[in-house]
């Protein structure tokens, strides 16, 4: 037997002094087992930290996750396990580490940070460092959600409003950092806009009347009537939830914002004068019908009255006996009125141009009797 010398006893003594139970100790994982970790932790005897004591996750491949050579800090269970080992425990370590992260963010009201990896209708859970926090239904945005589905599996941030670990009751949220986040971006972008600049956004909601654009920190609304300078008929046939638009704000009123499509330099009217004078020949697909007439339109946003009486040199009872919707046409100019936006057009008076010879059946209408009808319809 060697002897041992009065300084090595002395390192041995103060080594045991600092292995206790609740210690905290790093050490070289010297072994790695199905089931165990080896660990040396200078200490008289080697440690052992089992699977339990390392992971949550039994499907978890001790061999893959930890290697000979590898430095784990870990925390003294018993000094003795009974077969003399020291009990070690990784798990419990960053349990501890977590638990106390946790009190502090719940004192601060940290912003923190997890992924959803459970879904109930009662509301989620996300696990950070092997603790469950609950974010109840009505905590997870500012509308309530039904179905929460769409949160699996996804990262979200959330506020403690309760943090009592030893009853494994740890509450937070979503709402609140939600509500907090879309406030300071609503008050940045009214900050940054004006009447009359263009903004990009994304359709957010679709309706009869109207799209509702989202211009990242509030929505702004595309009314149907300012979707475009010619006729929309329903706002679901020209956009798309999550299309992006651009668009300029018509009005600012309090938190309302008007958006519009009808940029002024792209007015179909600009011009109009010399492209609609009178006696020139233009070319239109019939809009929409009425008993008097046919309404033409000659570009989007642009529409001329083709009166029942001007459709051909004959009689014709109603328009609909010669037209038909989306037919292409090619008539003449009549009248125009700049103020008013209003055009009459004639097919009989380009027909007579071309073929003078032709009987004239019917008496030509006054220019003031198609305006007149015009403004009935």
């Amino acid at each position: 037997m060697s002897e041992v010398s009065f300084e090595q006893m002395l390192n041995e003594e103060g080594s045991l002094n600092q292995i206790r139970t609740g210690a905290i100790v790093k050490g070289t994982v010297i072994g790695v087992k199905d089931n165990e970790i080896n660990i040396n932790i200078g200490y008289k005897a080697d440690g052992v930290c089992t699977k339990s004591e390392y992971t949550n996750d039994p499907a978890l491949d001790l061999k893959e996750a930890v290697h000979v050579g590898d430095e784990l800090e870990v925390k003294v269970l018993k000094v003795n396990d009974g077969d003399g080992q020291v009990l070690l425990s990784y798990k419990r370590l960053a349990q501890d580490r977590a638990s106390k992260k946790l009190e502090e963010a719940f004192e601060n009201g940290t912003v923190l940070s997890g992924k959803v990896s459970q879904v109930t209708t009662g509301g989620l859970s996300v696990v950070l460092d092997g603790i469950r926090v609950f974010i109840p239904a009505s905590m997870v945005s500012e509308n309530f959600e039904r179905d929460l589905s769409k949160y699996m599996d996804q990262e979200i941030e959330f506020v403690l409003v309760e943090c009592n670990i030893r009853k494994r009751r740890v509450i937070g949220n979503r709402k609140k950092v939600v509500a907090e986040r879309r406030e300071a971006a609503e008050k940045a972008l009214f900050d940054r806009i004006e009447v009359g600049m263009i903004v990009t956004g994304i359709v957010k909601n679709l309706t009869d009347f109207g799209v509702f654009i989202d211009l990242g920190g509030a929505d702004g609304l595309l009314h149907i009537s300012e979707m475009s300078w010619g006729r929309i008929e329903n706002p679901k046939k020209v956009f798309k939830v999550g299309q992006e638009v651009e668009a300029f704000i018509k009005s600012i009123k309090g938190t309302k914002i008007a958006l519009s499509m009808k940029f002024p330099d792209r007015n179909p009217w600009l011009g109009a004068e010399e492209k609609y004078a009178i006696g020139n020949i233009v070319t239109g697909r019939v809009a929409r019908m009425t008993d008097f007439g046919a309404f033409v339109e000659l570009v989007p946003g642009v529409d001329a009255l083709l009166h029942v009486s001007q459709i051909a040199p004959t009689h014709v009872e109603k328009p609909s006996d010669v037209l038909k919707i989306g037919q292409e046409i090619e008539a003449k100019v009549v009248d125009f009125n700049p103020d008013d936006k209003k055009i009459s057009l004639s097919i009989k008076a380009l027909e007579m141009d071309r073929d003078p010879a032709q009987t004239v059946l019917t008496a030509p209408i006054e220019v003031a009797e198609a305006a007149e009808a015009v403004t009935e319809e």
